[in-house]
């Protein structure tokens, strides 16, 4: 009897929707790296991790796991300071703290603090106001103490207060603002044709009269008119007398408003 053949199934591979599939796949795979290398870098991103690889900082911290050949030269040379770190340590930056700004407030303070005797000793408080301000110490000095009504002379009976000033600016070294200020009704003449020219006249003789009369430096002092545009309170008859007004910027120590105007 004749033996029947087996048949045995012939192994074709893959499916042929598994070859069409890997081909997709590919084709997709291809696209994104296609819109991966066209991309734009980000170039402060790319420069910040660049710079981060350049730096000596992370190899100065961490021990290089390849031995060196000369270790004892590397190391004299990091002991002598010939190599340092890109980045400062606390101890080499600048001396750069917030001790600064303790400082200043207490010279302002003692500025404040001076002032404010003086006044107190020969009784100007009624006449003469000191505020504290970012600048240093202002004083206040209203016009009817100091000038007739659209003029710039000083009166007599203000020069006493100005000799006072005086004494006062002549025991401390600090540079000295005069702002002149004006009410907001106009003015026009042939001295002053607004109230631009009569402030800073008023500011102007207030300087003359501190630096002769006391030998101040005059390197010290500058002037500015400010007219009508800074206000103490709002222009009103009532409010007048208060904007018409006189102050002497006494400068906290280094600030150069002074010498730049």
């Amino acid at each position: 009897m004749k033996r029947r053949e087996i048949k045995r199934k012939k192994n074709s591979g893959a499916p042929k929707w598994m070859v069409t599939y890997s081909d997709m796949v590919t084709l997709i795979l291809v696209f994104f790296i296609l819109l991966f290398s066209m991309s734009q870098i980000d170039h402060v991103k790319f420069d910040a991790i660049s710079e981060s690889f350049q730096n000596r900082m992370i190899f100065d911290f961490f021990p290089s796991p390849v031995p060196m050949e000369n270790p004892t030269e590397s190391t004299d040379h990091m002991e002598s300071g010939e190599e340092t770190n890109e980045f400062d340590t606390p101890t080499q930056m600048d001396n750069v703290t917030d001790r600064d700004e303790p400082e200043k407030e207490d010279s302002l303070n003692d500025l404040v603090h001076n002032v404010e005797n003086y006044l107190d000793e020969y009784e100007l408080n009624n006449v003469i106001s000191a505020d504290r301000t970012e600048r240093g110490v202002v004083l206040v000095l209203q016009e009817s103490i100091l000038f007739d009504s659209g003029e710039a002379n000083i009166l007599d009976e203000g020069q006493p207060f100005l000799d006072r000033i005086g004494t006062l600016l002549s025991d401390i070294p600090n540079h000295v603002k005069v702002e002149g200020h004006t009410d907001s009704r106009p003015i026009s003449n042939y001295r002053f044709p607004s109230n631009w020219e009569l402030s800073g006249a008023r500011a102007s003789s207030v300087v003359r009269y501190l630096i002769s009369e006391n030998d101040l430096d005059i390197a010290r002092f500058s002037t500015v008119g400010y007219a009508d545009t800074r206000p103490l309170v709002p222009n009103s008859p009532e409010n007048w007398s208060q904007n018409r007004r006189v102050e002497i910027v006494i400068l906290e120590t280094g600030n150069d408003d002074g010498a730049e105007n």
